[in-house]
């Protein structure tokens, strides 16, 4: 019965966002989050609100504890990674976007971002070549032809951020004046994914059943908190977030679960692509729990072992 009054409240706060008003938004936000804590929405968009501030240390603050609490969700290892390479800290950047490229290889903006970092730390490389060398003509070169890509010396390209909190409802921001976002569902597109349990062109063929009843068996368990049953849908060589060993993942994944008080994991317009004993599931995830509501397109990419079929990657977004 709370989740309407809980959109209620994001799409309020959001409003004061793009209207300017980010004191009010900032602490209409904080009163909201000392009741909902866990909320990645909510504290998603105070980051988005602490960095229009230009408090970067807070809004750091904020983006790394959300990568640690939601390491699936790429957007904020993307804004952590912009408020890094505006204070020159390229190698951090580097590495939160390799992060969210990681977690979603789909993620354009990543990607775009990725390679302006890149531009920046080779300007950085071809500036030091010359301080040791002056008469080191290809470093002058490479470092003239890096200063036309970027730019200038100074300003140069800036990184940008993911800024729709919608994107962030699996847990759940371009340069300075442009903005990349994945648009957020029209109403109609709620209607229709309410209305629709697995709608597919064509009927589905056995091994796309068989896909379709793994998913839905994974969500099941999950939704039960049936631990070593959700476990089990993960192939040996599952793709972590994190690159971390798969024992450890399961760990911390097994801790993360069984502390929940309640799960609900739904599935919604699912729809199967195969390609041998490989396959890709694309679907809208309506996840909620006592700390969390969150409704976010998520992608599966599955392998058949063994006669099952099992979860090889998994990210959310596209």
């Amino acid at each position: 019965m709370s989740s309407p009054s809980f959109a209620d409240d994001t799409s309020d706060i959001a409003k004061l966002f793009r209207a300017g008003q980010t004191a009010e938004a900032l602490q209409k936000v904080d009163s909201i989050l000392a009741q909902r804590p866990k909320d990645a929405q909510l504290r998603f968009l105070k980051g988005l609100i602490l960095t229009e501030q230009n408090k970067s240390a807070e809004a750091i603050t904020v983006f790394s504890k959300l990568t640690d609490d939601y390491p699936e969700l790429p957007e904020p290892y993307n804004n952590l990674a912009v408020l890094y390479a505006s204070s020159g800290q390229y190698d951090k950047a580097r590495a939160a976007l390799e992060m969210a490229i990681r977690t979603n290889p789909t993620y354009g903006t990543a990607h775009e971002n990725l390679g302006d970092v890149y531009a920046k730390l080779a300007s950085q490389s071809y500036d030091k070549a010359l301080q040791l060398d002056s008469g080191n003509s290809g470093a002058k070169l490479k470092l003239t032809l890096v200063k036309n890509l970027i730019g200038n010396t100074t300003g140069g390209t800036n990184p940008k951020n993911s800024v729709s909190p919608a994107t962030i409802a699996a847990a759940s921001p371009a340069k300075a004046t442009a903005v990349k976002a994945e648009p957020e569902p029209s109403k109609q597109e709620k209607v229709e994914a309410k209305v629709a349990s697995k709608p597919v062109a064509a009927p589905a063929s056995g091994d796309q059943d068989e896909v379709l009843k793994a998913v839905e068996n994974w969500a099941k368990a999950w939704s039960s908190k049936d631990t070593s049953t959700y476990l089990a849908h993960y192939a040996k060589d599952f793709d972590t977030p994190k690159g971390e060993s798969r024992k450890a993942w399961a760990e911390e994944r097994r801790t993360r679960i069984e502390g929940k008080g309640r799960i609900s994991v739904k599935i919604e317009s699912p729809k199967v692509a195969l390609d041998g004993n490989s396959a890709s599931v694309k679907f809208r995830q309506i996840y909620s729990s006592d700390q969390l509501t969150a409704n976010s397109r998520k992608s599966l990419s599955m392998v058949k072992q063994d006669g099952k079929w099992l979860i090889k990657q998994e990210r959310a977004g596209n």
